[in-house]
């Protein structure tokens, strides 16, 4: 079996991401979306059910935040960053495929107001070396 490398991932370079496959995105008003990538989704395939905190909860960097459930496993969501939660996408409890089909702009999970955005971001992964962390993965898989 071959491995040219050639992986179908929706990596967005504007985005911040964890070596546990989440991601995170500053929006204008410096409030921050996070979710799963466009990798985890589909290593999840079928997901059926979404759990994610209330707002108002307080996350910190590193945490479990909510956990994700496909047919095949539960996998736990952890925190990219600190700060308090002030909304969940609460279309994911009823539509939980939506993290499948649009990881990224549908199916956003929480939107936080990050307490310590300049020092943490730091340390994630642009979206370059994700991609490069992805093809790793990927390599040792063969």
């Amino acid at each position: 079996m071959s491995n040219d490398g050639n992986h179908s991932y929706d990596i967005p370079d504007d985005y911040f991401y964890t070596k546990d496959h989440e991601w995170a995105q500053r929006k204008a008003d410096g409030n921050v979306l996070i979710g799963i990538t466009d990798y985890a989704a589909k290593m999840l395939h079928d997901i059926v059910y979404v759990t994610l905190p209330k707002a108002g909860e307080d996350l910190s960097k590193g945490s479990v935040l909510g956990q994700v459930e496909s047919v095949k496993t539960v996998s736990d969501i952890y925190a990219p960053l600190s700060g308090k939660v002030l909304k969940s996408n609460e279309r994911l409890t009823k539509e939980p495929e939506i993290v499948s089909s649009s990881p990224y702009s549908n199916g956003w999970m929480l939107e936080v107001e990050a307490s310590n955005y300049e020092s943490e971001s730091k340390d994630l992964l642009g979206a370059d070396a994700y991609r490069k962390y992805i093809l790793e993965l990927a390599e040792k898989e063969i």
